[in-house]
């Protein structure tokens, strides 16, 4: 006998886990399937976000800012240290210890909420009478489910270069690359998006010598271009070594000695060939749907091109009663877009109305300075001829950034010329992922640049310098 369910969602990462609460919120009677296993065996929550994304690499870039801090500029505060020391397998197991923390607070909240943790892989095997049976995979065999209504949260996996064999040991991508257990001296990073310049910032921090090939002649592309021509310039004077425009060509471990490193054979932008030597490489040069093995073409469904599922504005597919969300749909590769997708679904399926305004999602690169941005850039404002104003304000003028020793960086408002609205807010600061909130929240409001001047502001602090963006858009910041 077949159990069967209101909801099942399929996949435990942030998408999955938020939808799966938030039905059970809404007396649906949920399972949820995942069968994530952790390095040390365990089956695991929590998808590649917590298990081996967002937060692990979040912890590493805490330990590596600390040890920096210390190291670097203790003496800024008048504070004297000998030597500073790393422990990287300690430093390995606090990460752990939060990611551990993190996961099983999500088996926390399947508990409270009442939602079946069905352990194993999720295969479609057909419909009937407005339902959907799927085979539910684990390690003592097989199972069958039934649900009206079916949730696909798979997420998505690192891309690799063809022919490059990716080890997680010379050669990784996002996950290897959280479990080094020394210090490269050399470490190479194919791509400068993201991931690339997250990790790769982690371990120049720690020691490392990092060089970054880039296969775009632009560098962040998706930014404000003032943000990224900013960035571009404070990660070079950190010590980040960027080649742009290359073409990367053979990739193999090399033996040297009782040394094996890694070569790197590419073309620069000038068509000269390469070769980067280095201890470790990272793969970093985007991420790829996980909709493999689902057994969509059993229920009539199939993945696109980019191995995308295809969904409405409300995340449905073209069969009524299954959904996709997170990483396997359209838009952006965004663990909190997900979430919000997962609320979305659920309360449709409890037939509520919500909606998402896609243009109020906000991207955080989590480098040193953050970088943060929500609606549209500059360069898409001068495509699409709107006629808007700017404001920007840095952060060298601010009092609170000056006492932490973070000048650097700025806040950027654009506002429609006519009425005022913000467009786009674009932060490259310390504490950028936390002062991007509130741009967002003026955004969904449809607030004015006028409305953030207007708004009193604590003094000292870092919000500060949004205001006096806001009141430069109209050429009155008081304290430029």
């Amino acid at each position: 006998m077949s159990q069967n369910f209101d909801v099942l969602v399929i996949g435990a990462g942030p998408a999955g886990y938020i939808a799966s609460i938030r039905a059970a919120q809404l007396g649906f009677k949920v399972a949820c399937v995942e069968k994530w296993r952790a390095p040390n065996g365990e089956l695991s929550l929590g998808g590649t976000c917590l298990n081996v994304g967002c937060i692990p690499s979040k912890a590493l870039l805490a330990s590596s800012e600390t040890f920096e801090e210390i190291q670097s500029h203790a003496g800024d505060h008048g504070i004297t240290v000998k030597e500073a020391k790393i422990d990287i397998a300690k430093m390995m197991a606090r990460k752990d210890s939060v990611v551990s923390k993190m996961t099983k607070g999500i088996e926390f909240l399947f508990r409270k909420n009442k939602i079946t943790w069905l352990k194993g892989h999720a295969r479609f095997v057909a419909a009937e009478d407005g339902a959907y049976r799927v085979e539910v995979l684990g390690e003592a065999g097989s199972e069958l489910v039934e649900a009206r209504h079916v949730i696909i949260a798979t997420g998505s996996k690192a891309r690799h270069l063809p022919g490059v064999e990716v080890d997680q040991v010379l050669i990784s991508d996002n996950e290897g690359a959280l479990q080094f257990d020394s210090v490269p001296q050399k470490l190479g990073v194919i791509g400068a998006g993201v991931i690339g310049l997250e990790l790769g910032s982690v371990w120049r921090r720690l020691g490392s010598e990092v060089t970054i090939l880039e296969g775009a002649t632009s560098f962040l592309g998706a930014c404000d271009e003032s943000v990224s021509k900013e960035a571009f310039k404070l990660f070079g004077r950190q010590g980040l070594n960027f080649s742009m425009g290359v073409q990367i060509g053979e990739v193999k471990t090399v033996s040297k000695g009782r040394k094996t490193c890694v070569e790197v054979h590419y073309t620069d932008a000038q068509g000269a060939a390469q070769v980067l030597e280095c201890d470790r490489l990272i793969v970093s040069v985007g991420r790829v749907p996980n909709t493999e093995g689902l057994g969509l073409e059993a229920v009539g469904l199939a993945t696109d091109e980019r191995g995308q599922i295809s969904v409405d504005q409300h995340c449905q597919t073209r069969l009524p009663g299954v959904y996709a969300i997170g990483d396997v749909v359209r838009g952006p590769m965004l663990a909190h877009k997900g979430e919000d997708e997962g609320v979305l679904v659920a309360e449709r399926i409890a037939g509520q109305q919500p909606h998402i305004d896609y243009n109020c999602i906000p991207w955080v690169i989590y480098t040193s300075p953050e970088i943060a941005w929500v609606g549209q850039n500059e360069q898409q404002l001068k495509a699409s001829a709107r006629e808007y104003r700017s404001g920007q304000f840095p952060f060298m003028a601010n009092g609170r950034a000056l006492g932490m020793n973070s000048p650097d960086g700025f806040v950027k408002i654009l506002a429609d010329a006519k009425t005022d609205e913000i467009l786009g807010v674009h932060i490259i600061s310390a504490g950028a992922s936390d002062l991007i909130a509130e741009a967002a929240v003026a955004m969904e409001f449809k607030a004015s640049a006028e409305d953030i001047a207007r708004i009193c502001h604590p003094h000292p602090s870092l919000s500060e310098v949004m205001r006096e963006a806001a009141l430069a858009t109209d050429k009155r910041a008081l304290n430029m």
